[in-house]
């Protein structure tokens, strides 16, 4: 696979990311007052678990999104990034195809599974949050080569924030418990496996030393692949 020999300009960058920018600034935007509200409705007298475990995932889930838009604003131009549409419309639809779980009714399930769900959500979501802010300006959604990091959560897995966003949906899907449901799971999770191999090959052409680190650190699961 070939890549990108030309350095593009921070506004080339941002450009790039604009899309990124616009859709978590608006989740912010909508996360905030949904909170507010939750937290405004909640009974100090008598505390319901699930709606605690829904305010907590949702903060997460707002820390994360500004935090992401903050390193692409301030992150550096890509040194080198793969080439062709394929890889980019694989990225984008690792990153964004659990979203089409959001245009779904949300099913009437048992107090058990919404509890797994939103703890999956807040699990997933903080283990993304770690990730990212240990790659912090290095982040990409696209394949691309930037700065290598070995260190915080990249020491156990090599691709924390989607092991994390992984986790997140899977308890996101729970929420939309059907079969449609599923499969949206299922080839998001094709998706994300196939970007992964994408930007394994421009971290590998640009990173001596990630063929090493490759071999002594799990792609996803600690210990067992």
């Amino acid at each position: 696979m070939s890549t990108h020999t030309n350095h593009p300009s921070k506004l080339y960058d941002l450009i790039a990311g604009s899309p990124l920018i616009i859709w978590y600034g608006i989740r912010c935007v909508e996360l905030i007052p949904q909170i507010l509200e939750k937290i405004r409705s909640m009974n100090i007298n008598q505390i319901d678990i699930l709606k605690l475990i829904d305010i907590i995932t949702m903060s997460v889930g707002l820390v994360f999104a500004a935090l992401l838009i903050l390193f692409v604003i301030l992150r550096g131009p890509a040194s080198s990034g793969t080439q062709g549409w394929i890889p980019r419309i694989v990225a984008f639809l690792g990153a964004f195809l659990g979203i089409a779980l959001l245009m779904l009714p949300i099913q009437s399930i048992p107090w058990g599974i919404q509890l797994l769900s939103l703890t999956l959500m807040i699990v997933g979501i903080s283990i993304a949050l770690y990730g990212l802010m240990s790659l912090g300006r290095s982040f990409s959604v696209m394949p691309e080569a930037r700065k290598l990091v070995t260190r915080g959560p990249y020491k156990i897995v090599r691709h924390p924030i989607y092991l994390g966003e992984e986790i997140a949906i899977i308890g996101l899907a729970l929420e939309y418990f059907s079969l449609t449901a599923f499969l949206i799971l299922l080839f998001q999770i094709g998706f994300q496996l196939y970007r992964i191999q994408f930007e394994e090959q421009v971290l590998e052409q640009n990173f001596h030393e990630y063929a090493t680190y490759k071999k002594n650190v799990k792609k996803l699961l600690p210990g067992i692949y």
